[in-house]
């Protein structure tokens, strides 16, 4: 009787941790900025292994932090924010100049090279469940190879 109950307590175990989205964060960076500059953009690969969405974004160094996309409209190319950017089982999902990315605005102070952006992403699975994950991004500079819009 005893050995059963273990079997049931670690099932559940399983079943608990199997309820966690486990979303990783890659290549995390931003955009370096200029004096006065009042936004910038934060760029990284996620990739979950269940369907989860990215449902808010927070930082301190910004008032505003948004999930952003980019795409052509009627030949013009367009940026607008987005309630929450869907992340399937298994893909990876690439955030990055000219496509979806992090939208960082009414900055408090100036991001230079090398600086370490801290930001939270909250994560949300189809149970409605919410998890935070904390990404650090390191500052790349504005003319980097890497940065190009």
């Amino acid at each position: 009787m005893k050995f059963k109950a273990q079997i049931v307590i670690a099932s559940l175990a399983l079943i608990s941790v199997a309820a966690h989205a486990e979303v990783s964060v890659k290549d995390a960076w931003i955009r370096a900025t200029v004096a006065q500059q009042k936004s910038t953009g934060a760029f990284m690969q996620l990739q979950s292994n269940s369907d989860v969405q990215i449902v808010d974004v927070q930082t301190a160094v910004a008032g505003v932090a948004e999930i952003h996309e980019m795409k052509m409209d009627n030949n013009i190319m367009k940026m607008r924010a987005i309630p929450q950017l869907t992340l399937p089982a298994g893909k990876a999902i690439e955030l990055k100049p000219g496509g979806y990315h992090v939208m960082l605005m009414d900055l408090k102070t100036q991001i230079k090279e090398g600086d370490t952006v801290i930001m939270t992403l909250t994560v949300e699975g189809k149970d409605k469940k919410r998890e935070v994950i904390e990404v650090k991004a390191k500052a790349r500079a504005l003319n980097g190879a890497q940065g190009k819009m």
